[in-house]
């Protein structure tokens, strides 16, 4: 059976929302600030060129993480991902991109009181949220914003200056913002409608899938992916052999490839593979 997160789409048939377009689309710092002041409803300055799929790893023994685009100007700092496929512990995904950002601005030598304003932005093709997980009962909102308040009074904001944006496509047509309402649509539909910036959005997309060195690193990223799925087959499930799937779960690990992807190569549970990077983590620290 084929696996359909990791069965990359021809070039001729990517869409705006797909990995590898949308990175290429946002590559143009007027779009992506466009993009993020719809969302967001905040007024972007100048910004530094964004970097995509910027990888943050604070210490050589800890997890890294690969941002979709971050962005930043002199107040603000942004990361972007969009997301196709139903992610596990969504939460704590944005938890820990959001440590990941103020420990990459730590890093260069600010103080905690120099942190800037932080966003992180998810955009979602599916539903993020269930009142009813095992009946897949969904809230259905279009947009879910989460920031540090008070349990005991709501009026009290812990005023930490950062922000979690949740953004359900699926759920456009309940938006109310007209701006907002047609970029989700085009990014759940492919269909631009009559918007300016959608048509513009569009238009990029057809232009970069003529581009002859987008198409050939698209096609070596393709090859890089099936790569990964041939060797971990090969390492995991050949004879059954336990200790080749552990050092192919810590070679694709090392290689940046997710827990997620890792379990579904190998046939592990996360949990297992969670316990083999923190077993070969231990191990790093006591050489």
């Amino acid at each position: 059976m084929t696996n359909k997160i990791y069965d990359r789409k021809p070039v001729d048939e990517l869409t705006f929302a797909d990995d590898g377009m949308f990175q290429e689309v946002m590559r143009e710092p007027q779009i992506c600030a466009e993009l993020i002041e719809r969302l967001l409803h905040i007024k972007v300055g100048h910004v530094e060129y964004p970097e995509l799929e910027k990888q943050i790893k604070p210490f050589y023994t800890t997890k890294g993480v690969r941002l979709d685009v971050y962005l930043k100007d002199n107040e603000k700092v942004i990361d972007v991902e969009l997301q196709c496929y139903p992610q596990d512990a969504l939460g704590k995904r944005t938890r820990y991109y959001q440590s990941m950002l103020d420990m990459d601005t730590l890093m260069k030598g600010q103080d905690y009181t120099e942190l800037k304003e932080s966003y992180v932005l998810f955009i979602c093709k599916q539903e993020p949220f269930f009142a009813d997980e095992e009946k897949k009962k969904p809230y259905g909102l279009p947009c879910y914003t989460f920031k540090n308040t008070c349990a005991e009074n709501a009026d009290v904001n812990l005023n930490d200056k950062s922000v979690k944006v949740i953004y359900n496509s699926k759920a456009y047509k309940s938006v109310k913002d007209e701006k907002i309402r047609t970029l989700l649509q085009y990014i759940s539909t492919n269909e631009p409608g009559k918007d300016a910036f959608t048509n513009r959005l569009s238009e990029i997309v057809e232009k970069i899938k003529e581009n002859e060195k987008f198409r050939s690193d698209y096609a070596a990223m393709n090859l890089h992916d099936r790569d990964i799925m041939r060797m971990a087959k090969k390492e995991g499930r050949e004879e059954g052999a336990q200790e080749k799937a552990i050092d192919a779960a810590r070679s694709l690990y090392e290689n940046g490839v997710s827990i997620e992807l890792i379990a579904k190569s190998l046939k592990m549970t996360e949990e297992q593979v969670k316990e083999i990077v923190s077993a070969h983590a231990k191990e790093a620290v006591t050489v």
